[in-house]
């Protein structure tokens, strides 16, 4: 009888994210499969949770919403920056900045340019999506111990 997924087994898939429309985020079928043990915090647990039970040759896609995913989009996480703290160059709607905080680098996305003001979403950009999570499951087996 073959091992199922659960907490604790190293898991090989091959996986891919899609937006709702079908658009591919990531993927990794085109290329070597990715090995993680279920539990560890490398996967986020709305992702994990579905893989549970199944086995070597598994290929299921699953709907994760928000809450599961990356979150749903917070307004809070929203904020206006100073114009000046930007050179002219560097103000392009769309564009990915970062910005330094407590805690490290915190990614951002300029969504607005005002004379005074930029705004900036702060949201991961996949927040209060729902991902199709696509997986061919390739190997598993019980946690190695190092």
């Amino acid at each position: 009888m073959p091992l199922s997924i659960d907490t604790g087994t190293s898991v090989t898939l091959h996986f891919s994210l899609a937006l709702e429309d079908g658009h591919v985020v990531d993927s990794n079928f085109d290329t070597q499969p990715a090995t993680f043990v279920v539990g560890d915090g490398n996967l986020l647990p709305g992702f994990e949770e579905p893989l549970i039970g199944l086995v070597d040759g598994d290929e299921r896609e699953f709907s994760i919403a928000p809450e599961n995913a990356f979150g749903q989009h917070n307004p809070q996480n929203v904020q206006g920056v100073e114009r000046g703290n930007f050179e002219k160059d560097e103000l392009e709607l769309g564009a990915m900045y970062s910005f330094q905080n407590g805690d490290g680098e915190l990614p951002g996305v300029i969504i607005e340019v005002g004379d005074d003001e930029v705004m900036i979403d702060f949201n991961h950009p996949l927040a209060g999506q729902v991902i199709t999570f696509r997986v061919k499951i390739i190997s598993v087996s019980p946690q190695r111990v190092h």
